[in-house]
């Protein structure tokens, strides 16, 4: 017998179908001379430190470093500590006598790094001898999964795979427990979690708020006249230059307008092409699906990894672009495929020869980017089929024509000001012909030489304010991710930099969501907006390497190293072992920073505990209770009085000097709701009732 291990019961289902294991029994499928068995994602995982003997957050036990890793099956967090999950007890024991009986197992976990570790973890932990091969497909359609069957590969194939998923796994639970333990140590009350990617995410959050928040908008003032143009169309010219103060702008505004002419001292036409969007890879899908359709980088894995499992698309957890040329050999069927979807019916040319930019082997690892598969996609919910139609359209796009424009750049002088147009006529719709071309897009700019004298027909002058960089929302932060906070715009060589980002396509969404279930940030319509627990922790990690985003980027570079076997994964692993004394000394030297003052006042909550003022919290000093009230509200930090009067009365007076998320100034009180959460009270106005709003 030989045994088939898939990641779900449900591609364990799809496989056991095609090899005939149609007899189900308790944790797997059986028939046709194969077992078929599955995990729930990581069915063994690393010990915590009480399986070493190490019990509670004590300074002199740090750094935690086992010479050897121990694996237990995945635990489950009780009143009484963690303990086994008894449903994960069963499978494996299921699994074990599985592998044992079997002359030989074939490893059918998602053909990645952590579907790598999912099997491995659990071979090592049965204490397994039975050999194993690797199925390694990209789709779960009856036609990958036969041909994966008939060309099974060696599992040793794989190895430096799993020593690149080991590292990493080993490596987050040394700072992972190191950072938290020593942080909540040196802070005296309450957990700090930090880790080894979601620390420096943090960091470029809670960076770009303070950018964004204490930026000082400043004026400027522009000048701009019109002409005429082609067909009775206007064209518009603005001054190159941009005056800071009103006078100057003013004065030269009326010397334009006294003008009445202008004249053209440059001319420039070129021809601009744009080059076809490479293939979606698993972030790029999540960042557009954020800014196009407000899906979050968690919910858009969902729904591929369920269009994956439906057959319906390739393995969403890529971090590639592009495609093999023995793809490439499959595009026009496809794209034919495509073309006969109503959405696609009109923009599929079936004469057509696809383009190759996104076709490049050499920039392929364990999988090519996201393609539909040529399965029909019935009865798919609104979001599903959202996503879906996003991967089928990019597919057009990227096998398109490039887009071909006729640009052209007008620079007049008129009163000394020198002033420019910019006109553009497409002469190729190409790829942009898929999603419709704008109109806007196109602006005629007649056909003027150096020297040509121009009419004037309006003259205005506009004042502006310069902007901050907004904050940071999802897309925009697996952006900053993808290149460890470099700001890159050019497709092929934001790629080209992927090794060098924090966290992989595969687990930069759960990373987010961490960070919002351990209340360090909220959203706020799209934006990503730090809480007073999250510019808290920043503000005492920010200088330290715990936060360093380039560096973190750097274990990711090292980590993908592993995967192609060009480094050791012992020399990375001695390199995260200093790293990880360094930061769990740089964090228990925090305590200063955690210094506390009495503050007079009980606790309001349990009346027992005194309060206790610290850097950016005052805390209930009875461990049983904790209660928090951060300092920071809404861009304002409260004063030692202010908190007094809070603590003692329920509410402080009218505070002015707050600032809401849009950026709005607002004065309110701040008090307690009925469960010592702090709120704003705003008072009553002309007969209207006292409102609220809560603040976290």
């Amino acid at each position: 017998m030989k045994t088939i291990i898939a990641e779900k019961p449900s591609v364990a289902r799809e496989i056991a179908r095609i090899v005939g294991a149609t007899k189900r029994e308790e944790g797997y499928f059986e028939g046709g001379g194969y077992a078929v068995t599955w995990a729930f994602g990581h069915l063994v995982q690393l010990a915590m430190p009480d399986g070493y003997g190490i019990r509670g957050f004590v300074r002199d036990n740090l750094p935690v470093i086992p010479d050897t890793f121990t694996l237990v099956p995945r635990q489950v967090k009780t009143d009484k500590g963690y303990k086994p999950d008894s449903g994960v007890v069963s499978q494996i024991k299921t699994v074990a006598r599985l592998f044992k009986e079997s002359e030989q197992i074939i490893v059918a976990t998602d053909a990645g790094r952590e579907g790598e570790l999912i099997f491995r973890y659990l071979y090592h932990y049965t204490g397994c001898a039975t050999p194993f091969v690797r199925l390694w497909i990209s789709s779960l359609t009856d036609k990958a999964i036969r041909e994966g069957l008939r060309n099974l590969e060696a599992g040793d194939k794989y190895d430096n795979l799993y020593f690149a998923a080991k590292a990493r796994s080993e490596s987050d639970w040394l700072v992972g427990i190191n950072g938290t333990q020593a942080l909540s140590i040196a802070a005296g009350h309450g957990t700090y979690s930090v880790g080894r990617v979601q620390t420096p995410t943090l960091a470029m959050v809670c960076a770009r708020y303070w950018e964004n928040r204490r930026f000082t908008p400043e004026a400027f003032w522009q000048l701009h006249v019109a002409t005429d143009g082609c067909d009775g169309d206007t064209v518009k010219f603005s001054s190159s230059e941009k005056w800071k103060e009103k006078e100057p702008a003013t004065e030269l505004y009326n010397k334009v307008k006294e003008a009445g002419t202008a004249t053209v001292t440059k001319a420039e036409r070129k021809e601009k092409t744009e080059e076809t969007p490479l293939l979606y890879d698993l972030t790029t899908l999540q960042k557009e699906a954020n800014a196009k359709h407000g899906f979050t980088a968690e919910h858009t894995l969902e729904i591929a990894q369920k269009l994956y499992e439906k057959k319906l698309v390739t393995y969403p957890r890529t971090g590639s672009r592009y495609i093999p040329e023995d793809v490439f050999a499959e595009i026009p069927k496809l794209l034919a495929f495509i073309g006969s979807l109503p959405e696609w019916k009109e923009e599929v040319n079936p004469k057509a020869v696809p383009t190759r930019r996104s076709v490049d082997g050499g920039k392929v690892t364990d999988h090519h980017a996201l393609l539909v598969t040529g399965e029909k996609p019935l009865f798919l919910s609104k979001e599903d089929n959202t996503v879906y139609q996003m991967i089928a359209g990019r597919m057009i796009e990227a096998f398109s024509e490039k887009c071909v424009k006729d640009t052209a750049t007008v620079t007049a002088e008129c009163a000394g000001v020198e002033f420019v147009a910019k006109g553009c006529i497409i002469r190729q719709a190409g790829w942009r012909a898929v999603y419709g071309v704008e109109d806007k897009e196109e602006t005629a700019i007649p056909g003027w030489r150096e020297g040509d004298t121009l009419p004037l027909k309006g003259c205005s002058i506009t004042e502006g304010k310069t902007k901050p960089k907004p904050l940071h929302t999802e897309a925009t932060l697996l952006s900053a991710m993808e290149t460890a906070g470099k700001e890159i715009e050019d497709d092929a060589l934001r790629q080209a930099l992927k090794d060098c980002g924090i966290g992989t396509p595969a687990t930069r969404a759960a990373i987010i969501e961490t960070l919002f279930k351990r209340g360090y940030m909220e959203r706020c319509k799209k934006s990503l907006v730090p809480t007073e627990k999250g510019l808290a922790l920043y503000s005492v990690v920010k200088t330290m390497r715990i936060a360093d985003v380039a560096m973190t980027g750097e274990w990711e570079k090292n980590l993908a190293r592993i995967e192609r076997g060009e480094l050791p994964a012992d020399t990375f692993r001695k390199e995260i072992e200093a790293y990880t004394r360094e930061i769990t000394s740089e964090l228990l030297s925090c305590d200063k920073l955690f210094s506390r003052r009495d503050s007079g006042c009980k606790c309001p909550k349990c009346g027992t505990g005194m309060m206790q003022f610290y850097g950016k919290v005052v805390r209930c000093d009875n461990a049983e209770c904790g209660l928090p009230v951060f300092r920071l509200k809404a861009n304002r930090t409260l004063t030692d009085d202010e908190i007094k009067d809070l603590l003692t009365d329920g509410h402080t007076k009218l505070l002015k000097g707050f600032k809401s998320k849009q950026g709005k100034s607002f004065d309110a009180i701040v008090a307690f709701d009925g469960d010592y959460n702090t709120t704003f009270v705003f008072p009553e106005r002309k007969n209207k009732a006292t409102s609220t709003r809560r603040r976290k």
